[in-house]
């Protein structure tokens, strides 16, 4: 009778509050899993994908992300390659919502040092884009010749020369935080806003 509505009265109440206090509870959560999240997790979460990164010295690149390490990451833009470490990033468009964790420890450790030294290993001719915030910049050509543990030194080559002690026009050494970031061969043409 009367009770039959007041008790369906009092279960519905108990049934809203419980669902209020569920989605409440999973907002929370939301939020909590939400501040754990770093750059570089949302970054490895979109490689494979097409991003767009604005540079601190303006420049801007349209690429297909490659790897990503502790401290940098690679971008992939027709036949050049960039490495770009993420203290020079002003903004990334592109990443979906998807973030991921490093899958090990190693690969998390790997540092701007460890992935220049790999480029100082294989020899390779590079442009070294230096954070310089006016005007077009300021690059470098060379060759990497050794990594310290907050610095390198680069081989300056003419244009095309391979990397001899008689094609060495100076030797030049880069802080790491100086670098905006470095492009395989090909990369001099560079034009901010272009790519």
């Amino acid at each position: 009778m009367r009770w039959n509505s007041l008790f369906d009265d009092l279960e519905a109440q108990f049934s809203a509050e419980r669902a209020l206090a569920s989605e409440s509870e999973i907002a929370e959560r939301a939020k909590v899993e939400l501040a754990g999240i770093e750059v570089g997790d949302r970054l490895r979460g979109a490689v494979g994908a097409a991003i767009k990164v604005l540079l601190v010295d303006g420049i801007v690149l349209r690429g297909e992300l490659g790897h990503v390490g502790s401290e940098w990451l690679v971008l992939t833009e027709g036949a050049r390659q960039w490495l770009i470490p993420l203290a020079s990033v002003i903004s990334y468009q592109g990443l979906g919502r998807l973030s991921l964790k490093p899958l090990t420890r190693t690969r998390q450790s790997l540092g701007i040092a460890s992935a220049l030294r790999a480029l100082s290993r294989d020899r390779a001719e590079l442009v070294i884009h230096l954070t310089v915030r006016t005007g077009d910049g300021h690059k470098l050509r060379g060759v990497i010749d050794r990594v310290g543990r907050d610095y390198f030194d680069l081989a300056a080559v003419l244009n095309g020369e391979a990397r001899r002690v008689g094609n060495v026009a100076e030797v030049v050494t880069v802080p790491f935080g100086s670098v905006a970031a470095i492009c395989s061969d090909g990369g001099l043409g560079l034009q901010g806003g272009g790519y």
